[in-house]
């Protein structure tokens, strides 16, 4: 069973990866994430470990850190029996939240006060170290317990070690003020950290708050007012203006319109009526509607949507995990480097010991790789909430990663760039022997011998009852069209290959070997998939066709839409085979379907996009991202997203690295101090939350 839970208090990327490596050693808990950007901590496991037992693991290795609000998928009767449990500790963790910040800005004031009066005030020297010592004390308490806490319980070192470590060597060597500066920018540095992040969550997930808390059940005559997970199939619910859908229905009375935009990306309203589908989140934008519950909350496209979501960063991308990696030596290398620094200055060259600590102590402020560590996650969190604002959903990081290095786009055709609905435009004749209602006898009395679609089409455009009586020695020719006798005509109806003749159609209709009439078809192309495909080609991806259709069909279309190679008439295993084919030769490949004929290629695929429409679950299901409409702009859009978001990482780590390794450098020469390396840490990590929050800006 999995199980999700709030955890609060982790003051760093690093600090959740390393509650994260605890958890997994314990053979209680599989599949471990504790995922910093949305501060959640999920796991598996064969039995419910009761909260305090949670909170003793996670504070044996970060003692600030703390287990609240379950959200563990479960039954109902288990959610019911816990709530009362769930909301108090919410609340207590709130208002503990809350009031230890105000403490810290109290404790920080105080320290600064007291130690910088201290320091230029005419006073005797043992009261000016008394001063010193309680100005310090005020100002390194939380960081300086917090640190012991962590050493005692899980004997590890963590940036509040090192900084409590860095604050008192100052004091020591007589460094007063700068010591005092240090803590106090860290701790101010920490705050806005924690403000920017904080605003950085809260601004992605108001682009996913498409959940409607409430319901209203009709009971007789009476509307109750009930929690969405109560809600049942059957269920009689009213939806008021300016309201969402709480779940899946069908409407019963009224008409309206919907605004879709939180689900589809799209702003055009959708007007419905009784007997039509209304999905959860769709806002009501007229008059008051009432609507029969199809599905209960857990099983709505809005709670589908958002577990999907929530879940999406705990996917790491190859990029997390080698900076994970790096994180994890980071600071045991830079402790070891700190050490090194203060012994061998003074030995090989001519700096004092004083001076040599010194540089040493700041090395251990640099040596935190918290904006290394955050940068990532963070970028990706960030990109994968911007593609769900405009109704691509992303199922991991690792998805969005992979789109910036896709080589090629593999389409389906029906279903994905065509909606199969082929009809005549156009018959231009070119015997005057022949009308245009005499033609179209001719076509239909063949074309109803066939049950391809175009032959379905010409169908269309005959009123009365085919009478084949007359018609003979009918052949199917596969990639051309169909030949045929009428009475004594011999009649070929298909491309330029069973018609030879010089006007551009996709059909030509041939009596006696003379050329009679072109037949212009609508392939039934979408709209925008000429402009996609081109945009595609822009980025540099080589596009392909694969599709069961006729060799002649799929050849115009593809034609039309500038796409590069096409193989047509495959089955699905046809498709598979195909697929490996171009993969193994070309490197990462996109396959792009509608979710529902193409899920073996789909799941198969390097990245699988389909083309969902709004509420397909099979599209949901089956692909690695989903397109919840049918707009085909949305793909190059999400390439851009991914393309974006990685300029962003690379940003944030060549500057995060780049400033660390120059200010490292120049404390070894004595040319850079402690404000230096608080800037190194604490400012970089903030520089890179607010480089980050650009994607979204950009594509809001």
């Amino acid at each position: 069973m999995k199980y999700k839970y709030k955890i609060n208090g982790l003051d760093c990327a690093n600090c959740a990866r390393e509650v994260e490596e605890f958890l997994v050693k314990d053979k209680r808990f599989k599949n471990v994430v504790v995922n910093f950007n949305t501060a959640k901590l999920s796991f598996e496991a064969k039995a419910e470990i009761p909260i305090n037992e949670l909170n003793r693991l996670v504070q044996s290795v970060e003692s600030e850190a703390t287990i609240s609000e379950i959200e563990a998928i479960r039954s109902n009767a288990a959610k019911n029996a816990q709530s009362c449990e769930t909301c108090n500790g919410a609340k207590n963790n709130k208002t503990e939240v809350k009031g230890g910040l105000r403490e810290r800005i109290w404790f920080l004031i105080i320290g600064i006060v007291v130690g910088v009066s201290a320091y230029f005030a005419p006073l005797p020297e043992l009261v000016k170290v008394i001063c010193y010592v309680v100005g310090y004390g005020f100002l390194l308490w939380h960081t300086a317990l917090t640190a012991a806490k962590t050493l005692i319980k899980s004997h590890a070192l963590n940036e509040n070690t090192l900084i409590t470590i860095s604050c008192i060597g100052a004091l020591v060597i007589g460094e007063v003020l700068e010591g005092m500066m240090v803590i106090a920018l860290y701790t101010i540095g920490k705050i806005l950290e924690a403000k920017a992040l904080n605003n950085s969550r809260r601004s992605i997930e108001g682009l996913l708050d498409i959940k409607q808390p409430f319901a209203e059940r009709k009971e007789g005559r009476r509307l109750v007012r009930i929690n969405v997970e109560e809600i049942e199939p059957g269920d009689i619910l009213v939806v008021k203006k300016g309201e969402r859908a709480p779940v899946d229905g069908e409407i019963l009375k009224g008409e309206t319109e919907l605004d879709l935009s939180a689900l589809t990306g799209e702003s055009e309203k959708v007007k419905v009526g009784v007997g039509e589908r209304i999905l959860s989140g769709a806002i009501n934008l007229g008059n008051a509607i009432e609507m029969r519950a199809t599905t209960d909350y857990a099983d709505s496209t809005v709670a589908k949507i958002l577990e999907l979501l929530e879940d999406a960063t705990d996917r790491k991308a190859k990029t997390e995990t080698v900076v994970a990696k790096i994180s994890k030596v980071y600071t045991p290398v830079i402790l070891g480097l700190a050490i090194l620094v203060s012994i061998v200055l003074p030995v090989i060259f001519q700096v004092s010991v004083v001076e040599s600590i010194y540089r040493g102590l700041t090395f251990l402020v640099i040596s935190c790789p918290c904006a290394i560590a955050i940068s990532v996650p963070l970028s990706y969190f960030t990109g994968i909430g911007a593609g769900s604002k405009h109704g691509i959903l992303i199922k991991g990081s690792n998805y969005l990663d992979a789109l910036s290095d896709a080589k090629n786009i593999i389409f389906d055709k029906t279903g994905t760039l065509t909606d199969g609905s082929f009809a005549v435009s156009e018959i231009k004749i070119s015997d005057p022997k022949y009308s245009k209602a005499e033609v179209i006898e001719i076509l239909a009395q063949g074309e109803a011998l066939s049950n391809h679609p175009i032959a379905q089409s010409i169908l269309k455009l005959y009123d009365d009852e085919v009478d084949t009586s007359n018609v003979r020695d009918f052949k199917e020719i596969a990639g051309e069209g169909i030949s045929y006798t009428l009475g004594k005509d011999k009649i070929s109806v298909g491309n330029k290959l069973l018609c030879p003749c010089q006007e551009d159609a996709v059909l030509h209709l041939n009596i006696n070997g003379k050329h009679v009439a072109s037949i212009t078809i609508n392939d039934g192309v979408k709209t925008n998939a000429e402009e996609a495909v081109a945009k595609l080609t822009k980025l540099g991806l080589t596009s392909y066709m694969f599709t069961g259709d006729k060799n002649s069909v799929a050849r115009v279309v593809a034609k039309k839409l500038g796409i590069d190679h096409v193989q047509a008439e495959m089955l699905p295993t046809d498709k598979f085979q195909a697929y490996e084919k171009v993969a193994a030769k070309n490197g990462m490949t996109i396959f792009v379907g509608d979710g529902i004929n193409d899920a073996p290629v789909l799941k198969r695929a390097d990245i699988g996009i389909a083309m969902g429409g709004v509420g397909s679950e099979s599209a949901i299901e089956a692909a690695d991202i989903v397109i919840m409409n049918d707009d085909l702009l949305k793909i190059p859009q999400v390439m851009e997203v991914s393309h974006y978001t990685k300029r962003i990482i690379y940003q944030n780590l060549i500057f995060a690295i780049g400033v660390k390794i120059i200010i490292l450098a120049l404390s070894v020469f004595g040319l850079a101090n402690m404000w230096w390396a608080v800037f190194a840490d604490t400012g970089v990590t903030l520089l890179a939350i607010l480089n980050t929050l650009r994607i979204m800006y950009r594509f809001q």
